[in-house]
């Protein structure tokens, strides 16, 4: 029994009163976190957390009575609608600890004892209603030393947990993009690295937290294991502290030892295809340069049945996996899926699913309701027609996963059984247990039945006793069960009605029979809520303890779902099984973008592309608008699918080894960094410079384009011939300066493309083909005019390129034409003056020189 406690000598809440001290001891333990306090069917919040939430969840603030001599600030929220509030705080990067009731209201003298039993922050969310279905939410630790970065992500909704190491920031800014992580924890002490400028749910932790030895001594007991050898963490000294901290964080705000977190895996840069953060953004790979998800990769890619094989999906293409074993055992189970017309039946098998892998992890850390237990039953029932489907494929990937999917009868026996049809949302009201389960309970539920009957009896007798036909037996929870009369009968009421309850309109009886019976049902009803409570806490211990193959099983239906997912996309989207083979080169045949075709009213124009150990750069020339960059970001986007486990949008494609894939595209600023265009241009393009190898494929478009004519000339001839002669890249450079193509020339492996388009009087018409050799123009006032440039600009234009392009001997006015960055070659009158030595001449051998210099001079 709770009991008011005193105030012990010198409590600094002693002046408040008994709720008020207890409310105010456990805010001391959070102060920079909102306390949402249970009070009955509210959360209620008080002095300066009500004032925050009020502001941030437009609810009204208000006042409760007065502590230590002045009001108490309070606004609340429903606990039926408590969800709905935390996500809308948890998206302002706000965090919450909830303050429920764990004592006996009945049974308390005081404040009823209460404690934290969860704190809800950005990166450690698991209910449904608060996350997003078809992405990670992931919360990241970082730690760094001398320019290098460990970090650590944890998914606690599934129990995902990887680490990693990053050389320097742009690696890290990289990985940033690609996890999008939801909080990231850092160390109190740590200047933030840059790619954290902006940041919203930046948390700092005591620099004590991330410890090596601390860390890794959490590490092993969590795994249960001695060492960390086994899971390669050695090498990644400085991942291994941010996964202590991690670790200890998601601890402390689940309140639970997080028993679904049973492995974690090292990820290498050498493992993927290494993609930096600038070019995600340039290959929209996740959301369009416009923000926008359906003009995307993913948005085209995805159209998986279920939340968690949307989320393997995502993984497999922003993490584009250099695992060529894998790789092959992808693309021939999406084969057979689409020779055998399998994934049909596979998605119908898979389309409702509910999400498996969070259900799971709401059993391990005890908060899983009823429907969620709907969920894991439903999953185990479709098991053995999945199993069936998948035993007549031919394919070594899909015979894996079905041996990781298993069936688990016992467990799908235990829940048919145990539990009803439809359950309610909570398990606090009851009628979650299905009839037959529990003798036990059966007989406790009989008895309220049998009370129900009762009171229909009562009720007619006691119409026929007193002679009041509007009599009526009812019950609330504050006063039990009673007899109502309205006023005007009151009178009437017999000798043995004890008044309890004085209306408006009507009195309330109660009688020695009914109290009797209220104790007699109350007790029943209340011992059948307990027992039932009692068997699903059972039930969800049972699964508990099933948990490694079930997180067996729901990763096998993910991965099911993906490759479902990228067979009928094969098959919609007319995609090819690309080959991967160990010579280097990348040989595309009708290669097509698939994002762009999608949005096209006319058919798309395929183009092939040819590059290997004799042709390692392409420079491509045409106007703008042509296609360049579609052309290369296609290109791009066939080698992510490819190494995605996907088929490709090509005729063929032959693929050999790619560690990385660089992206210098388009034009934009850095106002927040200071930076200007040119100096964003120049930035990526250094980055380009700096670490790509002879295995990386690059795209440069418009290489200079950011100042003067002469400098960027030279800047991107000097890029061009760097990345040709000495790196060696796959390279395909697009540029408008026509004095790249002599690279062709100079460089062997350097080869001429453009994209055609032919002119029709003042117009231009786009044939998006890509042809060999150099274009011959770029037509630049004849897309201006499709720009909607007024005419007279384009006809002032169209003169002052005439005097431009004016030859050099023409007398009339004319300005100087832009010199050549390349000096022609030299004539054989200037080879002959460069031989002779005037001084030494005689006047005759002057004269002589003269007749053969004029000898070597061209023809008129």
């Amino acid at each position: 029994m709770s009991e008011v406690k005193e105030p012990a000598a010198g409590d600094p809440f002693a002046e408040h009163t008994p709720m008020m001290r207890q409310y105010l001891r456990i805010k001391a333990e959070f102060p920079d976190t909102l306390v949402f306090y249970r009070m009955g069917d509210f959360y209620e919040l008080f002095y300066d957390d009500a004032e925050r939430a009020a502001r941030l969840l437009d609810i009204t603030l208000t006042t409760r009575g007065q502590s230590a001599g002045r009001p108490i600030p309070m606004a609340g929220v429903p606990v039926h609608a408590v969800e709905s509030y935390l996500a809308r705080l948890v998206r302002l990067g706000e965090s919450v600890a909830i303050c429920e009731q764990i004592g006996d209201p009945a049974a308390s003298k005081g404040p009823v004892d209460r404690r934290v039993v969860r704190i809800v922050t950005p990166g450690t969310l698991s209910e449904d209603a608060l996350l997003e279905e078809r992405r990670d939410n992931l919360l990241m630790a970082l730690h760094g030393r001398d320019g290098r970065w460990g970090w650590a992500v944890l998914e606690v909704a599934s129990g995902r947990f990887v680490l990693g190491e990053c050389a320097d920031e742009a690696e890290l800014a990289a990985e940033l993009e690609r996890l999008h992580p939801a909080e990231i924890l850092l160390a109190e002490e740590a200047d933030p690295p840059a790619p954290l400028a902006g940041f919203a749910a930046l948390t700092r932790r005591p620099g004590w937290h991330f410890d090596r030895a601390v860390a890794e001594r959490l590490l092993c007991e969590q795994l249960g294991v001695q060492h960390l050898e086994g899971y390669g963490c050695t090498e990644v000294p400085l991942a291994v502290a941010a996964a202590g901290c991690l670790l200890a964080y998601a601890r402390d705000t689940q309140r639970s030892s997080l028993p679904h977190v049973r492995s974690l895996r090292v990820e290498r840069r050498e493992e993927a295809l290494v993609l930096d953060a600038t070019t995600r953004r340039n290959l929209e790979l996740e959301r369009s340069l416009a923000g926008e998800r359906g003009q995307s990769l993913l948005g085209v890619m995805d159209t998986t049945v279920t939340p968690m094989g949307a989320r393997c999906l995502r993984r497999w293409l922003l993490s584009p996996s250099r695992d060529r074993d894998l790789l092959r055992l992808r693309h021939h189970a999406v084969g057979t899926l689409v020779e055998d017309l399998a994934h049909e039946g596979l998605r119908a098998g898979l389309r409702g699913l509910g999400d498996l892998e969070r259900v799971l992890a709401r059993i391990a850390l005890g908060t899983a309701r009823p429907r969620d237990l709907v969920v894991v039953r439903e999953a185990l029932a479709r098991l053995p027609a999945l199993q069936r489907l998948l035993a007549v494929l031919d394919s070594p990937l899909l015979a894996e996963l079905s041996r990781r999917l298993g069936e688990h009868p016992e467990l799908l026996a235990l829940l048919r059984r145990a539990l009803v049809e439809s359950p309610p949302a909570l398990a606090r009201d009851g009628g979650v247990i299905a009839p037959g389960y529990d003798a036990e309970l059966d007989e406790l539920r009989a008895l309220a039945e049998d009370g129900d009957r009762f009171l229909v009896e009562l009720e007619a007798r006691e119409r026929e006793r007193t002679g009041i036909a509007n009599l009526r037996v009812g019950y609330n929870r504050v006063h039990g069960y009673y007899i109502e009369i309205s006023r005007a009968q009151a009178s009437r009421a017999p000798a043995d009605y004890v008044r309890r309850q004085t209306l408006k309109g009507a009195e309330r009886f109660v009688t020695p029979e009914l109290k009797a019976f209220e104790e007699r049902v109350l007790s029943a009803r209340e011992r059948a809520l307990a027992r039932e409570r009692a068997l699903y806490e059972g039930l969800v211990e049972r699964l508990a303890g099933a948990l490694p193959p079930l997180q067996e099983t729901a990763a096998a239906l993910a991965e099911l779902d993906a490759l479902a997912c990228l067979a009928e996309r094969a098959l919609a989207l007319d995609l090819t099984a690309p080959e991967l083979v160990d010579e280097p080169g990348i040989h595309i045949e009708g290669g097509r973008h698939p994002v762009v075709e999608r949005g096209l009213d006319e058919p798309f124009t395929p183009n092939d592309l040819h590059l290997d150990e004799g042709r390692r750069m392409l420079v491509i020339t045409g106007p703008n608008m042509g296609g360049k960059s579609t052309y290369m970001r296609q290109t791009a986007l066939i080698v992510i699918l490819a190494h995605a486990g996907s088929f490709v949008p090509a005729r063929r494609a032959v693929i050999g080894p790619v560690d990385r894939i660089f992206t210098r595209i388009g034009a934009s600023d850095d106002l927040a960094g200071g930076r200007s265009t040119f100096m964003v241009e120049m930035t990526e393009t250094a980055v380009i410079l700096n670490a790509a190898t002879a295995h990386s494929l690059v795209l440069m478009d418009e290489i200079g384009r950011g100042t003067s004519t002469y400098d960027g000339l030279a800047l991107a001839w000097a890029c061009a011939r760097h990345l040709a002669r000495h790196i060696r890249a796959f390279t395909l450079f697009a540029t408008h300066y026509f004095e790249l193509t002599a690279l062709a020339g100079e460089i062997d492996t350097v080869a001429n493309v453009h994209l055609e388009a032919v002119e029709h009087g003042e117009r231009i018409v786009f044939l998006h083909s890509v042809r060999e050799g150099p274009a011959d123009r770029s037509y630049g006032i004849h897309v201006a005019a499709l720009a909607g440039i007024p005419p007279a600009v384009l006809a002032e234009a169209r003169a002052r390129l005439a005097e431009l392009e004016r030859p050099a001997g023409d007398d009339r006015p004319r300005s100087e034409p832009q010199l050549s960055l390349f000096a022609p070659a030299a004539s054989a009158v200037e080879e002959a003056l460069r031989a002779v030595d005037p001084d030494g001449l005689t006047p005759r051998q002057a004269l002589d020189l003269v007749y053969r210099l004029r000898a070597l001079l061209p023809s008129p």
